[in-house]
């Protein structure tokens, strides 16, 4: 039996990356020490072929049996999680990195590190391709995730090179779909939780800045195509489809049927303006491209999560 280990198994992705992987027939090692996670993402696998550790990745990992996949996810990655956790962003992503990476050299098992599109910080080109090295500003609020991401990149293509290492680095997207945090602060769950309650939806700036949005199923089918292949530099995983924060929100009142109005809040610092992937490595190299488009992904999150999970408490 394959056996995979996921780090963050708990959150958003790492949950639904467990269960696709379980369902796959693989046995499931599932590590997270819950500041971000929940349990109750995991309380509906009834599967003996997975097991969950409640463990900080940035401690010392250690494993009693065979691995084949090692998928590290482990990050807090909303601007609200890193705000309150800086130096545990770091921790993880240089700590946390390292020492996956060892799990991954002693058990002969091939690493996926889940890095960001972060990494290009507020790009100069676009969209972006993999081989842009980024416009990232390192001592600003959000250079603690993103810079903890740029460590772990440079640290997993050392481990490939210098210690032959089976790597391979997925650089995700805005994702989106059940199970994500209603108060995590990023777009689509706010928009989301407000437009369900008919309160006004807070757009920042005028709106125009642009993201793009990838359901959930389509991001685990493309990190685990990544895992499965023989790639080892980085490859996009997101969608090329491109919507203003302004469009999203009016796209968002329409599916939930709101009656919100739209109100304009300032700019965070060092926002991205611009936020699209260059998708062609991942088509050439791994088959892979995104199918949920974003009005079906919408109506899928609220039928599948339910009113009441994504509207949500804070904390």
């Amino acid at each position: 039996m394959t056996t995979s280990v996921v780090t963050g198994g708990a959150g958003f992705l790492g949950s639904h990356l467990c269960e696709h992987l379980l369902g796959k027939g693989h046995r499931v090692l599932c590590i997270d020490n819950l500041d971000t996670g929940s349990l109750e993402n995991l309380e509906h696998i009834e599967d003996e072929n997975f097991v969950f550790s409640n463990h900080d990745i940035t401690e010392f990992v250690e494993l009693d049996e065979p691995v084949d996949f090692v998928y590290h996810l482990a990050s807090p990655a909303s601007p609200i999680d890193y705000a309150r956790l800086p130096l545990h962003t770091l921790k993880v992503g240089s700590y946390g990195t390292h020492n996956m990476l060892g799990v991954a050299k002693f058990k002969r098992a091939r690493i996926l590190v889940a890095s960001t599109s972060e990494v290009y910080g507020d790009p100069e080109i676009h969209p972006q391709p993999e081989d842009y090295w980024g416009n990232v500003n390192p001592i600003g609020p959000r250079g603690v995730y993103d810079e903890a991401k740029r460590y772990a990149e440079a640290m997993t293509m050392a481990y490939n090179r210098q210690q032959g290492v089976n790597t391979c680095i997925s650089r995700t997207f805005n994702t989106y779909g059940p199970r994500m945090r209603a108060h995590d602060g990023r777009a689509i769950p706010t928009f989301l939780r407000q437009a369900l309650q008919d309160k006004p939806l807070t757009v920042f700036g005028d709106g125009s800045q642009t993201r793009s949005f990838c359901f959930v199923d389509d991001q685990i089918e493309g990190l685990v195509a990544l895992a499965e292949s023989d790639v080892h530099l980085p490859v996009n995983i997101g969608s090329q489809d491109e919507y203003t924060l302004l469009q999203l929100a009016e796209t968002v009142i329409e599916v939930a049927g709101s009656r919100s109005e739209i109100v304009f809040e300032p700019l965070p610092v060092d926002d991205p303006k611009i936020r699209q992937p260059d998708i062609t490595r991942a088509k050439d190299l791994l088959g892979w491209e995104p199918k949920v488009a974003l009005r079906d992904g919408l109506k899928r999150t609220i039928d599948e999560a339910g009113v009441e999970r994504l509207v949500g408490q804070p904390g």
